[in-house]
Formats: C-alpha cells, structure tokens, sequence
C-alpha cells in the first residue's frame, strides 16, 4: 500500500487488562494506555486485543467507547477471562511490582483478514513483547508489526516473559524502538556491547536496523538516537503519586512527534512533560485537555534542571 493511501491510523496491539492498585481496579495494559494517550493528543487510534466475555471485558469497551478509542478490532474471548494484573508500589512509588495472571483473553489473541488489512493501512502499529508470552497472540502481534508502514516495539523485559528470541525477532521487525537503560544493557550484554549511552543506542539500531532507538532513564531523564541525529533531556522534577503509565505516555508523545516531523529535542521534551504530568496522578491514563502534541506544553509542571540536547 502506497503512503498517498494509508489511512494515518495508529494501531495499539496486545495486551489489555485491568491493573489492581492499592486504591482500587485500573484499565490499563501498555497498549490500551498508549492509546489513550494518543487518542488525548489528537491521533487516530485503535486497540488490537482481546477481552473475556465476562463483566470486566464488557466494562472495558464501555469504558474505551467513552474515551473515544475505537474498540471494533477487540475481539471476545467465549472460555478465557479478560487479563488481571496485581500491581504493588515500592516505599518511592516509582518501581511498580506485577503480578500478571495467565492464561487471559489476550493471550489467544487472533489473526483475521480485517485485522492485516487495517496495520497494511496504518500510519503505525504499536507493539510490545509481553503480549507475545503466548504462541497464538506472538504470531498475531508480529504479523501485524510486519504489515505496517512504521512499526514501533515498546521494550518490556518481564521475566519469564521475554525470551532473547522474542526481544531479538522484536527488535529486527522494529523501526522505532523504546527501552529503558536497564534494558538496553541487558540486550547489549547479549553481544558484549559496550561504550557511552550514545554508543550502544546507535549498535542496537545498527545491529537490528533500525530508525530511532528511545532510551527512557527514569529520574536521569531520556534520550534520542533517530536516523543518526541524537538528543538528551533532564526528567522534569515532579513530585511522583504513581509512576504506573509514565512510560506509555511517553511513547505516545514520542510516536506522535514523530510522525509530525518534530525534532529530536523538541520530541524529547514534550514525552518527558507527558510522563511527568502522568505520573502526578493516580493511575496510567488521567484525563487531561492536551488536543495535540503541542498542548503539552500547557500541561503544569516545572522545567526540567537542564534541557540542553546532548
């Protein structure tokens, strides 16, 4: 499909779940968050995943149609539950532990003939590794990450969860790739890649082809290697209620810049406010008025210590 004829739609696949915090049940899944988030930031937005015919996977799509994501591409499971996930927060709140049951409905996620036409049509499709625990759902997701125009992997180094051959054949279906430094020097150590953070961002992008390798580094901020130009930002100083979803924002301003042809330090910048502000608020998808990648710039937080590009 030629690009005159995509559609600009993003496709969020793979896991969709309901969190259980010390305050209560949370939808969530990184997909289903980053979708969200997309959807806040003005992008055309689908979930790829599959609920349980049960009152959780019922009140997930209510609670998707309400917030405007589209939920036709949701498939329903008749025998396995929607997935749950207990999550528990350190002393800091910013280290969340998952207890993640299985099997679920998303792990039977399955491959249709709708579902390779619409990532053949989209702007991007956004995928994970731990959704692919499971063979059925892994055949599903890659194919749909094969299919796309630009498809982007969100790192998520869970074990048992995450096999070096899942995480290598990701990274070699990847354009974009986002990752946390603690999981890009345990992917480095795979081959004995060493150096500066500059370095070994640009051997994973050379070494699985791909375009823009993301690096997130919690309170140490984030950096950008995109098609050999490199940028890096200081975490904005926020006060954290919870860190759940601070990532999935962050990919989604990351993605979004992105595609609107924004530099590297300007899309740095407007992903660490995202994941700042997130992470002021109780849970992985807070509402918020944004209407477009340069609306984060609204959002109030205060600037980072220092916001010189590397």
């Amino acid at each position: 499909m030629t690009a005159s004829t995509r559609t600009g739609e993003i496709l969020c696949v793979g896991e969709l779940l309901w969190d259980a915090l010390p305050k209560g049940l949370f939808l969530g899944g990184a997909p289903l968050n980053v979708a969200f988030h997309l959807h806040a930031l003005g992008e055309r937005v689908a979930v790829v995943s599959r609920v349980g015919d049960d009152r959780l996977g019922r009140e997930a799509l209510r609670r998707m149609a309400d917030r405007g994501v589209a939920t036709e591409l949701v498939q329903v499971d008749p025998e396995l539950d929607t997935g749950f996930v207990r999550v528990s927060l350190d002393e800091g709140k910013e280290h969340p532990a998952y207890t993640i049951e299985q099997p679920v409905a998303w792990d039977a996620l399955a491959l249709t003939g709708a579902l390779s036409e619409r990532a053949a049509g989209a702007a991007a499709v956004v995928f994970g590794t731990l959704a692919q625990r499971q063979e059925t759902a892994r055949r599903t997701v890659r194919a749909l990450g094969d299919a796309a125009a630009l498809a982007v992997l969100d790192v998520n180094l869970r074990p048992p969860y995450a096999p070096r051959s899942v995480v290598e054949s990701s990274l070699a279906a990847a354009d974009v790739v986002k990752l946390n430094e603690a999981e890009l020097a345990q992917i480095g150590g795979w081959d004995g890649t060493s150096g500066t953070l500059r370095e070994r961002a640009e051997a994973l992008a050379q070494r699985f082809d791909c375009r823009t390798v993301c690096v997130t580094r919690g309170a140490d901020g984030s950096a950008l290697w995109h098609r050999g130009a490199w940028a890096e930002r200081r975490a904005y100083p926020v006060k954290v209620k919870d860190a759940v979803g601070a990532g999935d924002a962050f990919l989604a301003a990351l993605l979004s810049g992105l595609l609107a042809g924004h530099t590297c330090d300007d899309v740095l910048d407007a992903a660490s406010r995202l994941a700042a502000y997130v992470a002021t608020r109780s849970g992985a998808t807070p509402e918020y008025q944004a209407g477009g990648i340069a609306g984060v710039q609204g959002l109030p937080l205060k600037p980072p210590a220092d916001t010189d590009a590397g």
